[in-house]
């Protein structure tokens, strides 16, 4: 059967997949499911990060923004591999280019006092916005919780046990990243073939994302056409990264998308977006799902942990070494 081509990503009430009710539950689930094999995308209503602490947060975020880059780069994360603290502009660039993307980002992940690994250590917060702190882990302990449930409606959709990711993502690497594609006043200035980002699969299980504060993000169907993000308000959007991709043997899709440049005239504004990543724990086998192969599906992918994934793919994109 030939494949229906979308466009707009569907919407889909969490609260369904939460209630006593099991053909709700078992609609969401499904619903769900058909997405990330086709579109590789949803909006999810209902989720429980409150709009109000949104607003807390992105206020958070712009104030330490707005600080000067003398300040901003007192905070700089190159010495804990680009896992924490500030990235500056233009370092990042997808795999297989080599312009920076149009942005800057901060790096939050999980602390764990007694862990050696270079994975927990501590995250670095700027002294001049203490809020910064406190609703950027905030929001990663929320959007944590969230990506569990629909880790967990998607083990489901797999024919797994519901609880299938939790001992796979109980120390999960997870990234929340603020990020800012900067405003620029002389659009002459912008390098040849420089967006705000460069088309990309994420690298990670499921990525979150709170509504951005300006548009620009698109997703690129089957048949190459871009299709821009149109949520509803107050909805996160979840997406397949290619981590999961690869578990699934390519039944879930990891679909290809990027931040467009805005009119020249819109580039003088700033634009905020807070994704987050959601990492499997460093030693989980990517090893394709047995039951993702099959005669017609053989397998796709070889086998890696995911942490070697990731430390392959932190390479492409430039942020380490």
């Amino acid at each position: 059967m030939k494949e229906k081509l979308v466009d707009a990503i569907p919407t889909l009430d969490i609260s369904e997949f939460l209630t006593g009710d099991e053909e709700k539950k078992q609609k969401f689930v499904n619903q769900l499911g058909l997405a990330f094999e086709s579109i590789g995308f949803v909006a999810i209503i209902n989720h429980g990060y409150l709009q109000e602490n949104q607003e807390k947060l992105y206020a958070s975020i712009k104030d330490f923004y707005q600080l000067s880059d003398a300040i901003k780069l007192e905070y700089d994360g190159s010495s804990t591999g680009g896992q924490r603290g500030y990235t500056g502009k233009g370092k990042e660039h997808a795999a297989g280019r080599n312009v920076g993307d149009l942005k800057e980002f901060y790096h939050i992940g999980k602390y764990i006092a007694e862990s050696e690994s270079d994975h927990y250590q501590k995250n670095i917060f700027p002294k001049e916005v203490p809020a910064f702190q406190t609703q950027t882990l905030k929001a990663y302990s929320t959007l944590e919780g969230i990506g569990k449930t629909m880790l967990s409606a998607i083990a489901l959709f797999l024919n797994l046990e519901k609880n299938h990711f939790e001992s796979r993502v109980n120390k999960g690497i997870s990234i929340l990243r603020p990020l800012h594609y900067f405003p620029i006043e002389n659009v002459d200035e912008v390098p040849d073939g420089a967006v705000r980002a460069a088309e990309h699969g994420d690298i990670n299980l499921i990525t979150l994302l709170m509504g951005a504060s300006a548009e620009g993000l698109q997703v690129k169907r089957r048949d190459d056409k871009w299709i821009p993000i149109t949520a509803v308000e107050d909805c996160l959007i979840v997406n397949v990264g290619d981590m999961l991709q690869r578990y699934t043997n390519g039944r879930l899709k990891s679909t290809i998308h990027r931040v467009v440049n805005p009119p020249k005239e819109k580039l003088k504004t700033s634009r905020y977006s807070v994704p987050f990543f959601m990492h499997a724990n460093p030693d989980m086998k990517l090893n394709c799902l047995e039951g993702c192969i099959s005669a017609t599906n053989p397998k796709q992918f070889e086998d890696i942990t995911a942490e070697g994934f990731l430390m392959q793919r932190l390479k492409d994109i430039g942020l380490i070494k």
